[in-house]
């Protein structure tokens, strides 16, 4: 049976970066491209309109948003892509050939962290050091991240219930379920993300609490006090 991939797109005032992150899914080979809109304040619905096939709405919350997208779908696969990552052209023959393989359910990309040109020499290093790090993590925990355009096939997103609906974390939580139920592959195909957030934050501050927030929801800890703890250090 052919291999038809849906990518959609989450979104929530991405006007400025989500134009770029349609056409690389075009051009990675998607079969078709869903963006669900949180509620934006700017232009990202207008922008969307001109360049994906489906654009709806729905109240802000990723994993809402991403589950939205699916029952709009067609795709026999799934391909969860932020708003300010890219697809490198032809990345979806990678995703079909995988989900051919017996026992595989889905997976993720390989991933590089996008820096601006002005950023110093340290920070460029940081960022290239953990992008290598993010994918180190994910092959021995078998757990992804957003940033690293989740896939999974249609039969096994439905079998797990879809992304959990909580305010953090539904992407660690969704690949763990994902790699209970069957064999999940982190391709070795980069994919580019903005470190926009790392550099703003600040990169070490960043990967600190990124680890502090997934050791304390694998400790037990509620997703909605994960998520008051980082909108608090984000804040700071």
């Amino acid at each position: 049976m052919p291999v038809r991939v849906s990518v959609i797109l989450p979104a929530l005032n991405e006007e400025a970066s989500l134009p770029a992150a349609i056409r690389s899914a075009r051009e990675a080979g998607a079969d078709e491209v869903i963006v669900v809109d949180g509620g934006s304040a700017d232009r990202t619905v207008e922008a969307a309109r001109t360049l994906a096939d489906i654009v709806i709405g729905r109240p802000a919350g990723r994993a809402a948003q991403m589950n939205a997208g699916v029952r709009a779908s067609s795709g026999n696969v799934l391909l969860f892509l932020h708003a300010d990552t890219l697809l490198p052209p032809g990345s979806l023959d990678a995703v079909r050939a995988a989900v051919r393989e017996d026992g595989i359910s889905g997976g993720a990309f390989s991933v590089r962290l996008a820096v601006s040109p002005s950023s110093s020499r340290y920070r460029k290093a940081i960022l290239q050091l953990s992008g290598r790090m993010i994918g180190v993590r994910s092959m021995i925990f078998r757990t992804y991240t957003g940033d690293q355009a989740i896939f999974v096939r249609r039969d096994a997103f439905e079998s797990i219930g879809g992304f959990p609906e909580i305010p953090l974390m539904e992407d660690v939580e969704f690949s763990r379920r994902l790699a209970v139920r069957g064999k999940t592959l982190l391709l070795p195909v980069r994919i580019s993300t903005s470190g926009r957030r790392w550099e703003a934050f600040g990169p070490v501050r960043t990967i600190l609490l990124m680890w502090g927030l997934r050791l304390a929801y694998f400790l037990g800890v509620p997703p909605a006090r994960c998520a008051e703890l980082y909108r608090r250090s984000r804040v700071r």
